[in-house]
């Protein structure tokens, strides 16, 4: 039988596969330009290229990509084959170094903010050595980044290479101080998954799941999640049968998906991985994504991964494990048995604790979607204030720092389980906080802001550039100091006093931490995505992202236009669902079950005087003015989304959007889904959140 190792990465041109097709030679010279950045000459890529082909068509490729990831938020291919005339009028397969180097998509009609007038085509992209090819279907595919004719990284893994650059540079330069060479630094991510399952069949019935991938009407079903009996519960068959068939198809193509199980809300679940290189874990995140919603549907299943599909209970998130390790495999979080003593652990953390506080704003930028919005702050998700949870110990140690005083340690504590024949094991000192946004959980920190359809690029890249720069301040400090053992002494205790005020060990779902955490602290509160993503232009940020290279002045303009755009698209989009569902089904609906319930009233009347018919009486009254209130309703939402749509500055338009259509559109929702708790099964059009949570078995 095949197990597990037998198939895991058979459809990865990895580097088992490079030693065994490539000369040592090149393999050599490809080795160096994966792990040092070193330019790859052609003849070399010639040599590649050949190599990968033959394995391609080996596997059954008839066609080669490169693979990208635009600033839709998807990933983008374009497919051409590997044939090549012959002169007796048959064809070769051919594939050359240059086709494996560098692409020209059309770039006309990616998202470019501005960077690109429409009637400017063209557009290049550029291989990735550093993220390993794969096949997909019949095609291999080449990840590959993603610009413009002007230079202008049009995608999110450029930007995202950039920062890893960052981070590596200031690192290394902090372990140099410390007596450590390493050829390079990378940052590792494990990004946790969260996702719901629905059946196929009410799905289609629903217009709203299929234009925007979230119920936007819906009354709450007798039982949600209030009885805790879904979370780590028992797998129900036809999800355990797509889980078995997502693993198998994730580990063909080298997908470290390790942990699988139910979710907190009825129908929602999660896949975690192991954690790996940032820009590698990236492009495996979005492959998870798309093979996920291709394999349910294989099941007669939908997989939603919008950020709050369902009101009322749990959204789904996108938890990114983030680390610092370097090409030894050392991670620099990891506190050691002595923390306390730990003097570059202390450093490092230090450095990522500044970062957080220092460019809250991009953390939240980074993560501000119209789905997100839904989510954050609501339902066990995390606030969109930011704070940085460190435990009990660590915070103790900082305190003690700060404070010039000794450290009293505490022991490990031995926890008494009760029962004889379980082993003994000793307490974490440090408990996990699911309610901090940032939290530490040992040798990583835990960035539990993300929406569950987010690339994990964006996040990713703010972190990066943020502990880029602290640790590039740490660095000029310490390389000239006279007596290092002071200057880092002082320059630890100096950076817990000035960013204290973004460690919070406590619940960040009371309402108390949000009033202290931005009256008394002044940590920033950006509720929704117009109100966080103009501060991506603020001064500090454009002048922190361009001095580490990882954006241009132009390239930020860009990507605020752009998701400004997005939310205003992706919002308006949803209104006019709306109106269209209301207007369509809704109102029909209604009306039709208030006129058979006054029919059914005047045929008791017509038998029988003397009926007091109270119940249908009483009930058609209270639909009819339901009715009445829908119909205002829609026609009121309908004006103020033509209002918007005429409005030129998307700005202006996100504004509008945020303080006038989304009250519109809770008030259409609000007088619907009290209509479906009135009206009987046969009269409502669409499957109800009941039917939608528990209806696959």
């Amino acid at each position: 039988m095949e197990t597990v190792t037998d198939y895991f990465g058979s459809l990865v041109f990895d580097d088992r596969v490079m030693k065994a097709r490539l000369s040592a030679d090149v393999y050599q010279k490809l080795k160096v330009t994966i792990d040092e950045g070193k330019r790859l000459d052609l003849s070399v890529a010639n040599a590649v290229a050949a190599a990968m082909k033959d394995w391609a068509i080996g596997k059954g490729a008839t066609h080669f990509t490169h693979w990208f990831q635009p600033l839709t938020g998807i990933t983008a291919e374009k497919h051409d084959s590997f044939i090549s005339p012959a002169p007796d009028g048959r064809v070769i397969m051919d594939f050359s170094g240059k086709e494996l180097i560098q692409g020209e998509p059309d770039a006309s009609s990616f998202p470019s903010g501005g960077l690109r007038a429409t009637f400017e085509a063209r557009g290049y992209t550029a291989w990735d050595p550093t993220s390993y090819a794969f096949i997909k279907g019949h095609t291999l595919c080449i990840p590959t980044a993603f610009c413009a004719y002007s230079g202008e990284a049009l995608d999110k893994k450029t930007p995202l290479l950039r920062s890893m650059e960052a981070v590596n540079r200031q690192a290394k330069r902090i372990l140099k101080l410390f007596g450590t060479d390493v050829k390079c630094v990378r940052t590792s991510v494990g990004p946790e998954q969260e996702y719901f399952l629905i059946d196929r069949a009410d799905y289609d019935k629903r217009s709203d799941l299929i234009y925007t991938g979230r119920t936007l009407f819906g009354a709450p079903a007798p039982k949600g999640q209030e009885m805790d009996d879904h979370y780590f519960g028992v797998i129900k068959p036809r999800v355990a049968a797509f889980m078995e068939e997502l693993n198998r198809e994730l580990w063909k193509l080298g997908i470290l998906a390790k942990t699988e199980h139910n979710e907190v809300a009825p129908a929602q679940h999660e896949l975690a991985p192991i954690y790996t290189t940032t820009n590698l874990a990236t492009d495996h995140n979005q492959l998870t994504m798309e093979i996920m919603q291709k394999v349910a549907a294989k099941h007669g299943l939908v997989c939603l991964l919008h950020e709050k599909p369902f009101a009322g209970v749990n959204g789904s998130g996108k938890h990114n494990n983030w680390s610092l390790a370097t090409d030894t495999g050392e991670n620099l979080l990891s506190p050691g048995e002595t923390p306390y003593e730990n003097a570059r652990f202390l450093l490092f953390l230090c450095a990522v604790i500044q970062a957080v506080d220092d460019y809250q704003d991009l953390l939240r930028i980074s993560v501000a979607t119209a789905g997100n919005d839904h989510r954050l702050g609501a339902n066990e998700a995390p606030p969109a204030v930011i704070s940085v949870f460190l435990g009990e110990e660590l915070t103790a140690i900082l305190d003690a720092i700060e404070q010039d005083v000794p450290y009293e340690g505490k022991e490990k504590v031995q926890l008494k389980l009760g029962v004889h024949v379980l082993p003994k094991f000793f307490r974490d000192t440090t408990d996990r906080n699911r309610t901090s946004p940032f939290a530490f959980t040992g040798n990583k920190f835990e960035f539990r802001m993300l929406g569950s359809s987010n690339s994990i690029a964006c996040a990713n890249i703010m972190l990066n550039a943020a502990v880029a720069e602290s640790l590039k301040q740490f660095a000029d400090i310490l390389e000239p100091a006279e007596n290092f053992e002071e200057t880092l002494h002082r320059l630890i205790r100096d950076a817990i006093r000035a960013h204290k005020r973004i460690i919070f060990n406590g619940n960040g779902y009371d309402d108390k931490w949000i009033k202290e955490a931005t009256e008394e602290r002044g940590l920033l509160n950006y509720r929704t995505t117009p109100d966080a993503i103009p501060h991506l232009l603020d001064e500090k940020n454009v002048a922190m992202l361009t001095a580490h290279r990882v954006f241009t002045p132009a390239e930020l303009a860009s990507r605020c236009e752009i998701q400004l755009e997005n939310y205003s698209k992706t919002v308006l989009i949803e209104a006019r669902t709306m109106v269209q569902m209301a207007k369509r089904e809704i109102l029909p609906a209604a009306a039709r079950f208030a006129a058979d319930l006054a029919s059914q009233a005047l045929c008791k009347k017509q038998l029988s005087p003397a009926l007091a018919c109270a119940y249908e009486t009483e009930l058609t009254q209270k639909v009819s003015a339901l009715t009445d209130e829908i119909a205002v309703r829609t026609q009121s939402l309908a004006d103020e989304i033509a209002l918007i749509e005429r409005e030129p500055d998307y700005i202006a338009a996100s504004a509008m959007i945020r303080d006038r259509l989304l009250s519109r559109m809770d008030d259409l929702r609000a007088a619907a889904d009290e209509t479906e708790t009135l009206a009987g099964d046969t009269y409502w059009p669409f499957p109800t959140y009941g039917k939608l949570l528990f209806g696959v078995r």
